[in-house]
């Protein structure tokens, strides 16, 4: 799975920390990318979006789903 998320507050690196602390602490493994400039989240992963984006706005971070992907035959 493919997922974008667009993520306010992310103001600086400590911040991109938080969040890709927060994504792997639900989802381990998960290849997480942040864009500061644009306040997206980009995460390549087999698990759960929902709980991707829970993590985010658990973590502080108001969040909401932009795009996900899923892989035919993949876990969504």
């Amino acid at each position: 799975m493919h997922a974008t998320f667009k993520v306010q507050e992310i103001h600086c690196g400590a911040c991109a920390k938080r969040i890709t602390s927060a994504i792997q602490a639900v989802q381990p493994g998960a290849e997480v990318k942040i864009d500061i400039s644009s306040g997206t989240v980009s995460v390549r992963q087999d698990g759960n979006a929902e709980a991707i984006l829970k993590a985010i706005n658990d973590a502080g971070y108001p969040a909401t789903s932009l795009r996900i992907e899923c892989r035919p035959g993949g876990p969504s």
